[in-house]
């Protein structure tokens, strides 16, 4: 994968941001359903396992995650769900995707074999 400068990073966020505020002129809130839960998954993708569920409880989960847990071999993935109901990882931050199970595959895909690290929560 090509290096991704700051602003390369602050155009594609300014265009995501733009074609965003584009949808939801035209797209309602309701239509875009982006405040439903989205469901578990459990599969093996590329010779990992990844899983996915609505966390319970409170704490990192519940403010960043929008209460959802993913994990690519046992090992947390840190995701978090943006204001326009895309999603991104700590492993591939700067391509939002449109569901936790696509954000465990890119993750996958940028690990290209390596473990994922537990990442230190605050």
């Amino acid at each position: 994968m090509p290096e991704l400068s700051r602003r390369s990073a602050l155009t594609a966020a300014a265009v995501l941001a733009t074609g965003a505020g584009t949808l939801s002129a035209v797209v309602p809130a309701s239509a875009a359903g982006h405040h439903d839960s989205p469901g578990s998954f459990d599969e093996v993708y590329k010779g990992r396992r990844i899983q996915g569920r609505p966390a319970t409880g409170s704490g990192h989960h519940e403010h960043h995650g929008g209460g959802y847990a993913v994990f690519v071999d046992g090992v947390e993935l840190h995701v978090m769900r943006n204001a326009d109901g895309s999603w991104i990882s700590v492993v591939s931050h700067y391509d939002p995707v449109a569901t936790p199970r696509a954000a465990a595959r890119a993750a996958v895909d940028e690990l290209q074999g390596a473990p994922l690290l537990p990442f230190p929560a605050n």
